[in-house]
């Protein structure tokens, strides 16, 4: 198989990975087990090349795997405006890495293994 299953059925998995993807578009740094973060560097790596093309198509099939939430809130003179993860993914994120063909995402281990279980822990954050 090309991909790990990580202890979950398929639904929680999938819906685990899009949570995550979602926070590290977001946060643009996330705390996880290394295992995880190897599944998630994955679909990170397919949503900002989504956003580099830029076009309908892209932005479709991106939005159907980034979660609508939101990722920052402003306020312009009188009006508040809010950002989605989608916005941010195709109007901040891609346009950083249009001269980089890959390698968006780094993955960086930590010292000390998760208390519970010993599971290694790593950060995942965008270059």
């Amino acid at each position: 198989m090309a991909y790990r299953k990580l202890g979950r059925d398929s639904a929680h998995r999938k819906a685990m990975l899009r949570e995550m993807t979602t926070q590290l578009i977001i946060k643009e740094r996330i705390v996880t087990t290394e295992t995880r973060a190897k599944e998630i560097r994955k679909t990170a790596e397919k949503m900002i090349t989504l956003g580099k093309h830029g076009d309908l198509a892209a932005r479709r099939k991106a939005a159907a795997f980034v979660r609508n939430e939101i990722a920052d809130i402003k306020e312009e003179k009188e009006a508040v405006v809010v950002k989605s993860a989608l916005q941010k993914l195709f109007s901040d994120i891609a346009p950083r890495y249009k001269d980089r063909n890959g390698g968006y995402t780094r993955i960086m281990k930590l010292a000390k293994a998760r208390q519970g279980d010993g599971a290694p822990m790593v950060i995942l954050e965008l270059v």
